[in-house]
């Protein structure tokens, strides 16, 4: 098949939907389609690159921030992203479309399902689902509403990365059937390691904004200075600031550390490093950062939310407390820094439970099954 695969971010842009887009298109490619991938261009990364049967053309998006965009920058994309497609429909033919968020690759996808009856796929990733971090995306969501009900209406299907989103996606638009395929990991790249358990390290990976709750972390960690541990953040976002300010305001300022902005090769190593995973995140689709943690065998304190409680077992591979529940959040995190033992027998459970359940190789097929099933 000759696929088009859209999506506004892809790595080293973006987060686990870039990452998520990454893998599957390079998969499928391998598995002998001929893919294409049109994302933004940002810098100096190259406009065109070539991998056996996977093109990347990043195209012009006015792209600002490395690691996120805004409503603005989404809205540029759609149109440039618009324009590219159809210069490149004639020559490419492709069999369908695959658009990573319903807005604004679904409604690129869309656009060429009229002009041209290419049938599409929309994989739903968290933001673009309504109901989805209201605090944030409200508005936006109101509205797209309009626009998200055409795009999904019109899709051969609508696939969400976890229950809960399928639950959110279907409280929203219940006119059809959501199959729910699963983000993957690389299992070559995140191995499990015995670990120096002599100096706890905790980590935590991810935008850091509200919606990641590492305010509640901090918190938490207040009330357990009596025991020896450190807190590595790896992410950057608008709210830097204020938790260095809170951190400070607690007396935990010398624990804490913000890393900023990693590369995927540097990410890899603070995995390595670490003794515990903190994931203490208010909404989720299929968090990428806790399959890579789970992947190199560390043990996970994550909150109790969609997308979390389908990946850890609880009481088996880590622990889940309740969302914005500081105390049960503590009593967690103390159980595992006092513990070594328990923390190595969590984290090989980790590494077993991603290895039988979730790879990218599984992820891309399902995908092609459904790109195979498109009218």
């Amino acid at each position: 098949m000759h696929i088009i695969i859209f999506n506004s971010e892809y790595p080293p842009l973006g987060g686990g939907a870039g990452n998520a887009n990454a893998h599957i298109a390079r998969v499928l490619a391998d598995m002998g389609h001929e893919i294409v991938v049109i994302t933004s261009r940002f810098q100096n990364l190259p406009h065109q690159e070539q991998y056996g049967r996977l093109t990347i053309y990043r195209i012009p998006a006015l792209r600002q921030m490395q690691d996120r965009s805004g409503a603005f920058e989404q809205v540029i994309f759609m149109i440039s992203a618009s324009f590219s497609a159809l210069s490149l429909v004639r020559r490419f033919k492709p069999n369908a479309t695959l658009a990573f968020f319903g807005v604004p690759s679904g409604a690129v996808a869309y656009l060429l399902k009229i002009l041209y009856r290419i049938p599409y796929v929309v994989s739903l990733r968290g933001g673009d689902v309504p109901g989805f971090r209201p605090y944030d995306f409200r508005i936006f969501h109101m509205l797209l509403t309009p626009l998200l009900h055409i795009v999904w209406k019109h899709a051969s299907f609508v696939v969400a990365n976890s229950n809960g989103l399928r639950d959110l996606a279907s409280a929203f638009d219940a006119r059809f059937e959501i199959p729910i395929i699963p983000n993957g990991v690389d299992l070559e790249l995140y191995k499990s390691k015995i670990r120096d358990e002599t100096s706890p390290l905790l980590l935590s990976v991810g935008r850091v904004v509200y919606q990641k709750g590492f305010d509640l972390a901090m918190r938490a960690l207040a009330g357990i200075k009596d025991i020896e541990w450190t807190w590595h953040i790896a992410g950057d976002g608008p709210q830097m600031e204020a938790l260095q300010a809170l951190a400070k305001a607690l007396g935990i300022a010398k624990r804490v550390t913000f890393l900023g902005w990693q590369s995927r090769a540097d990410l890899i190593e603070q995995y390595k490093k670490a003794s515990l995973f903190l994931f203490p995140s208010r909404h989720e689709g299929m968090p990428n950062a806790l399959l890579e943690a789970m992947a190199s065998g560390l043990p996970v304190i994550a909150t109790c939310i969609a997308g979390n409680e389908e990946l850890v077992a609880d009481g088996e591979t880590g622990i889940l407390v309740p969302s914005e529940d500081v105390d049960a959040l503590g009593v967690a995190i103390r159980k595992l820094l006092t513990d070594g033992v328990l923390r190595q027998q969590m984290g090989l459970a980790s590494r077993r439970r991603v290895e039988e359940n979730y790879s990218w190789e599984s992820t891309a097929k399902q995908y092609a099954i459904l790109l195979e099933k498109v009218k």
